[in-house]
């Protein structure tokens, strides 16, 4: 913290990745006022701002100086943020909007992939139904098909037969995911158990956070469809010590390198979502932002100041960082509107929140709004992240799930077995 002042700071999104960021970054003596564009009703204190593209980000931001700005959405990165606010001289973390297509194209970081040498799954990248069913029709399934683009944590399907397969390519460019659909990978199905980790990296630094699993399937078993995440925890107890040695030299620092070999531009955070394969980790994809729910169950343990280490990123002083841990896991489960990810209601007036977190829960507000009456009500497919940190998983599980059922709204959903596997190990 030597030679940092208080700041005042500008958090960019709407989620509960968000809502976790602005909780940990108001614990901070360098934090003065929060800004949050647009912000949900999570956080009181914090200031809505109406500014929705970075244009207009970087006006507010330079008007009201602004000395740090944090961006939780992939979006508004692959758009050019963080170009934007370099060009004025703003501090901002993240990467440039060239550094961001790691996420923005799936092609572009396979290509990055392999001409770094980091351990992926093999994949084919096409522009066209046909030669993509051709190549299908050879290979067989089990098969990923992904969107190249963007497609809010949903363009990926796990096709385990072949039929469920042409129907995903079929989707994808029928325009199922809009742009994000017109090119299409088909990839190597890796086995194992997936982990998530997230690392600030600086362009000349990288230092690993907390490892974390996600829960993806919408249902209890990881059945049913892809979502943006049902749950997670951390750690993750199949990350073990050695294992996270290996990722850090076999993924994180031939990153570092390969960003620095390619000219990129980055001081944010990247996201490697790992598969621990027979053959050791592997890479599935790159995100270059938090990850939403992972960062709820990721900061509720972090011990260090949050706005000293984000600031230390942009300013490429990351090698001066040192980040402590709770050894305290910590779960979030996701309570969700009925019907996600498909079609949901919206406007249903939620009860219980205070109970929850006067039973010890953090309740991370995702998809909420608040009424003119004052009213709390859903908003959005994902509603909120009850998160819980305690001695052991088991009870941290417990705690959660208390605090889950303490709240309330017509038609919730949610699942029930968030962390099953970390409870499998402490048997």
């Amino acid at each position: 913290m030597d030679g940092m002042s208080k700041m005042d700071i500008l958090l960019v999104g709407a989620g509960g990745r968000e809502h976790a960021i602005a909780w940990k970054m108001m614990q901070s003596p360098l934090a003065g006022k929060l800004y949050w564009a647009p912000g949900n009703p999570g956080i009181p204190q914090a200031i809505p701002v109406a500014a929705s593209t970075p244009r207009e980000l970087a006006d507010f931001a330079e008007s009201h100086g602004i000395g740090l700005t944090m961006v939780g959405p992939e979006a508004m990165l692959c758009e050019g943020i963080v170009d934007l606010f370099r060009e004025r001289g703003l501090r901002i973390v993240g990467p440039d909007r060239k550094a961001a297509q790691l996420e923005g194209s799936k092609a572009f970081a396979k290509e990055f992939m392999a001409r770094h040498g980091l351990p992926t799954g093999k994949a084919q990248v096409f522009t066209e139904r046909e030669s993509a069913l051709k190549y299908l029709d050879q290979v067989g399934a089990p098969i990923v098909v992904k969107a190249d683009g963007l497609a809010a944590g949903k363009g990926v399907v796990v096709a385990a037969d072949r039929e469920t397969a042409r129907a995903a390519v079929e989707s994808c460019f029928e325009g199922a995911f809009g742009k994000a659909g017109s090119r299409v990978l088909l990839e190597e199905c890796l086995e194992g158990e997936e982990a998530s980790i997230l690392a600030l990296c600086d362009g000349k630094t990288i230092i690993p956070l907390a490892s974390s699993q996600d829960h993806k399937r919408a249902y209890d078993g990881d059945r049913g469809p892809n979502t943006g995440g049902m749950g997670a925890y951390s750690p993750a107890p199949v990350v073990t010590p050695e294992r996270m040695e290996t990722i850090r030299q076999r993924i994180l620092l031939p990153f570092l390198r390969g960003v620095q070999e390619d000219g990129l531009y980055f001081r944010g955070i990247i996201y490697a979502g790992i598969m621990m394969t027979q053959d050791g980790p592997k890479l599935l994809e790159f995100n270059v932002r938090f990850g939403d729910p992972e960062t709820q169950a990721v900061l509720a343990r972090l011990d260090s100041d949050l706005v000293e280490a984000l600031a230390s990123t942009a300013d490429g002083r990351l090698s001066e960082v040192k980040l402590e841990w709770s050894p305290d896991p910590a779960v979030c489960v996701v309570m969700a509107s009925q019907g996600y990810p498909g079609a949901y209601p919206k406007g249903l007036p939620i009860q219980g929140i205070d109970q929850a977190e006067a039973a010890g829960c953090l309740v991370f507000h995702a998809g909420t709004r608040r009424r003119e009456d004052g009213v709390l009500v859903t908003h959005g497919g994902r509603v909120l992240g009850v998160t819980a940190r305690a001695a052991t998983v088991r009870q941290a599980v417990e705690k959660a799930y208390q605090g889950v059922s303490l709240i309330h709204w017509d038609g919730v959903e949610y699942r029930r077995d968030i962390a099953y596997r970390a409870l499998n190990r402490e048997k």
